[in-house]
């Protein structure tokens, strides 16, 4: 199958949202099938219908659109096959390639623990004639000898001694096949060239390429299994200690495009080594046979300094767009929002964000009556000679001509007056007027928020002193 035109799928389930590890997953499949030519197919792993949600398969369809991964067909859910599975079963049933089995898990575990060795279940069932009904499963008749092995562009010559390879489950007691089943005759059927997942899927490669053979079928995919993802402690990611949900990054203002352009660092590499790029670049520069099976360190910090550079490259107007679903929910009260006040703002705090959750932060001391005095910030920054700053500043501004400029060099006079740099004597007055010590620049931030509002919150931090 290698020599046919590519056709690669990505497969989620509907058990639970897109996290980023099925995210990088589908953006390998994409960026292989467009920098090949190929076919991206979307399929939906829907066989265990009590797990799988359709809200969930929504949710799902939602952020693969949001991060611009577009498939060419599909989505195909697997549970409309379900006719076919059943007959790949019925088929090898009829074959002697699998047998019906009655046994419990309780009564699987108790004889591996009477005989020792590895656990698993022991073929009890190979010879005895078992009926369908209730709580009977089918299983798949593995060869006793051999080898089954494949070539996985990744990592080299991957093999698996059938005799280790237990007799599993292809189809559940309540008679729905099992996903193994649903996988080989779907990328049978559907023609799939290239079986691109993550490595947890690794031991599933051995019992679907049984499956196949033992369907007739010779030819075999290309398999590329992807490293894991690991947070900083190098522990594989997961839900309930990590922030893997793709949905989760998107609420917190990070751009789909800078998402796009780190997931796809996560095992590769340009061979440049330019590691910000545009797309259409990376499609060009991508090869499967370039990724490293090494476990791949998601790392929050260097996706946020990767978002904050796409942040940066967009024009205001984009950025000002970006922002305005943030904005919606600031802190100040309904109508008290000025755009025009913010659209001049924009450029000077698209300079310092990395997220645009961070956007609001940067611009409510303009549209609250009061600043929200961050109290390290006061702490740091009020003490002497802080009230002679506040005294001497508010006087100059009070007839100080109202631009930026004119507003720096008067603050730089009251500074030299004291003995002070401008970066200390403008320490308190930031704090006074913004509430915080990090924000956008001051002068520019007095010259829109106007002279009487200035002074007002200059006093009532000198009064507070």
């Amino acid at each position: 199958m290698a020599d046919a035109a590519p056709r690669v799928r990505f497969s989620p389930a509907p058990t639970g949202y897109l996290h980023v590890g099925g995210a990088r997953t589908a953006l390998f499949n994409w960026l292989f099938a467009r920098q090949t030519g190929g076919t991206f197919l979307l399929r939906i792993e829907d066989t265990d219908a009590e797990r799988s949600r359709p809200e969930l398969t929504q949710a799902i369809l939602e952020s693969l659109r949001w991060l611009g991964l577009d498939w060419d067909e599909g989505p195909v859910h697997q549970s409309d096959r379900a006719g076919q599975h059943r007959d790949a079963v019925a088929s090898l049933l009829a074959a002697g390639r699998a047998y019906r089995c009655d046994c419990t898990q309780d009564e699987v575990r108790a004889r591996a623990e009477a005989r020792g060795g590895a656990p698993g279940y022991d073929g009890w069932c190979r010879q005895r004639s078992v009926e369908a009904g209730e709580g009977v499963v089918v299983r798949f008749r593995t060869p006793d000898e051999g080898r089954t092995s494949f070539v996985d562009v990744i990592r080299g010559e991957v093999g698996f001694d059938n005799l280790v390879l237990e007799d599993f489950v292809i189809q559940r007691s309540s008679g729905d096949p099992m996903f193994v089943v649903a996988n080989a005759v779907d990328d049978v059927d559907l023609g799939i060239t290239h079986v691109i997942r993550g490595e947890d899927l690794l031991n599933a490669t051995p019992k679907v390429l049984l499956l196949r053979e033992a369907l007739g079928v010779t030819e075999r995919p290309v398999f590329a299994h992807l490293p894991m993802l690991v947070n900083a402690r190098r522990q594989k990611l997961s839900k309930r200690r990590d922030d893997v949900a793709v949905g989760v990054y998107q609420e917190r203002g990070y751009l789909a495009e800078a998402m796009v352009n780190y997931l796809c660092l996560l095992g590769w590499g340009p061979p440049d080594g330019v590691e910000i790029r545009p797309l259409d670049e990376i499609v060009k520069l991508f090869r499967l046979e370039d990724v490293n099976h090494a476990p791949a360190f998601f790392d929050i910090d260097k996706l946020t300094h990767v978002n904050g550079v796409y942040l940066r490259s967009l024009p205001t107007s984009a950025f000002i767009g970006a922002a305005g679903r943030f904005l919606e929910h600031g802190p100040w009260a309904p109508g008290d929002f000025d755009f025009e006040a913010f659209e001049r703002m924009a450029p000077l705090v698209q300079e310092r964000v990395t997220t645009l959750a961070e956007v609001p932060g940067m611009v409510d001391f303009l549209f609250l009556d009061e600043p929200v005095i961050d109290q390290a910030s006061w702490d740091k920054a009020m003490k002497p000679p802080a009230p002679e700053v506040l005294d001497a500043t508010a006087s100059a501004y009070e007839s100080s001509p109202w631009t930026s400029e004119v507003l720096l060099a008067s603050l730089r006079t009251v500074g030299e007056e004291l003995g002070l740099s401008l970066r200390k004597a403008q320490a308190p007055v930031r704090v006074a007027v913004t509430g915080r010590s990090v924000g956008p620049p001051l002068f520019e931030s007095l010259e829109v928020l106007g002279r009487e509002r200035t002074l007002a919150r200059l006093r009532a931090a000198r009064a507070r002193l």
